[in-house]
């Protein structure tokens, strides 16, 4: 008799151990975190306050620098040329990608506020796929200013009209906001169970992507889809303006000479801007780490600084 009993028991135990693990299994699938931490850095610990003054001194440097040439240009009247316009819609641009991110982080380093809502994640991802994508778009508007520079001069100033350029302009833009605004809201329909804690110091579509318990098949598709037609399509494009451009050269001589400096300064500017969003936002994990390329960024700034000056000085030479 009191075997039976033990027996069921045991048996009825059982099954309420059973029921609850199916219970804690259906509760972890429908809990989706709505709140992130960004663990950039966390690793040094008690040292981790002292990275504020070196990022602050190059925040600072990235933005004073970017300023002080944003004023030449719009203070000379010398330099309102198309060309220059579009160095200062970059440097504008240029302007943005730190100040979306850097705030957060430097309050991150010295008070420890590392939270942030996914919404806010979501937004922050959206600006800074937005700007990286807006430099692509202008690189191409820079290739294409220097191809009718050289290649059509007479009719430079006809297409280089706002209304006209507008027209070559527009459709890039409409295509960026598109493919980022539907990742990132499609990023913003997955659940995250697994964990809340990004391995970043600012939100990335990827390293957000990779938190989620549901399908994430579809966000690779767009996200590759949208890598696909932004920036290698813009190379692509940029790549056959300057091959035109270079033929157009060799077959004129000298007569295209000078304007051939201002080509060379643009292809370096396309380089390093291209390699440092490769190396920060398709970064190998295991070789690079992710709270490393925080550096190549900032000091990318200063970097195509240097490189506007020495487009000025081909152009003015």
């Amino acid at each position: 008799m009191n075997s039976d009993f033990y027996l069921c028991f045991i048996h009825l135990l059982a099954n309420q151990l059973k029921w609850s693990g199916n219970m804690q299994g259906v509760v972890a699938q429908n809990i989706s975190f709505t709140e992130f931490k960004l663990n950039g850095f966390y690793a040094l610990g008690e040292w981790r306050p002292l990275l504020f003054i070196p990022y602050f001194l190059m925040f600072l440097l990235s933005i004073v620098a970017n300023c002080m040439l944003l004023y030449v240009i719009i203070s000379n009247r010398a330099l309102h040329s198309p060309m220059f316009v579009l160095i200062g819609l970059m440097t504008i641009v240029d302007l943005g990608g730190p100040v979306l991110f850097v705030p957060h982080m430097l309050l991150s380093f010295l008070f420890g506020w590392n939270g942030i809502s996914l919404l806010g994640c979501l937004i922050q991802m959206l600006c800074i796929h937005y700007n990286e994508s807006c430099q692509s778009t202008l690189l191409l508007c820079m290739a294409l200013d220097r191809y009718f520079a050289i290649c059509r001069p007479l009719f430079y100033h006809k297409h280089m009209e706002v209304s006209n350029f507008l027209k070559f302009i527009i459709v890039p833009l409409i295509r960026n906001g598109v493919l980022i605004t539907t990742f990132i809201f499609l990023a913003g329909r997955l659940p995250y169970c697994a964990t809340n804690v990004i391995d970043h110091c600012f939100c990335e579509h990827m390293a957000l992507v990779q938190l989620a318990c549901g399908d994430i098949s579809i966000n690779n598709l767009v996200g590759l889809l949208t890598a696909f037609l932004i920036p290698t399509v813009d190379f692509v494009f940029i790549t056959i303006s300057y091959v035109i451009i270079f033929i157009s050269v060799l077959k004129s001589g000298k007569t295209h000479l000078k304007a051939m400096k201002t080509c060379v300064t643009h292809i370096i500017v396309m380089i390093c801007t291209l390699s440092f969003a490769l190396i920060a936002f398709f970064r190998v994990y295991h070789i690079i780490p992710p709270v490393q390329t925080l550096k190549v960024y900032l000091v990318c700034e200063l970097l195509l600084y240097k490189m506007f000056c020495m487009s000025k000085a081909c152009c003015t030479g």
